[in-house]
């Protein structure tokens, strides 16, 4: 079945925290953090979101941001029910084409350690690059140097 991204408004903000939310309280307690829905509300206002659908049906949802260089995956979560099905891999190849598409040289996200999500940005083409704390840095070169701005 195809997958679609749809962009998200303000109407979608319950959704995509209650997901974030579920899809991540298991990581915020083995690491000790406090998840803050008013700091999920804040970073939601300031990126750029999408809504994975199949079909007619809402699966997941993305979040973004850029800076001069990079396209950032902020947030990539799907339901329970719908990961495992390709749509990740999906997502991951369309943020490829819209960071060449940008010009912007390397595609970017953070992710837990113990995530196994973690493959599947590897398999992808994502790198380990670094760490902060509990987290792996990652990210994939998207433009060679002759074509980047």
């Amino acid at each position: 079945m195809a997958f679609t991204l749809k962009a998200a408004s303000d109407q979608h903000l319950a959704f995509a925290r209650s997901l974030t939310h579920q899809a991540m309280g298991h990581y915020y307690r083995q690491y000790d953090l406090t998840w803050s829905d008013k700091g999920f509300d804040t970073a939601w206002a300031g990126r750029e979101n999408w809504l994975i659908c199949q079909e007619d049906k809402l699966v997941g949802f993305i979040s973004l941001s850029r800076d001069d260089n990079a396209l950032y995956i902020r947030e990539l979560h799907m339901l329970e029910d719908f990961r495992r099905q390709g749509a990740g891999s999906w997502v991951l190849e369309q943020m490829f084409a819209k960071a060449r598409a940008e010009s912007r040289g390397y595609l970017r996200l953070t992710v837990f350690k113990t995530n196994p999500a973690k493959r599947l940005y590897q398999r992808q083409g994502l790198s380990i690059v670094g760490e902060e704390g509990c987290f792996w840095r990652m990210e994939s070169v998207c433009l060679s140097a002759q074509s980047s701005r």
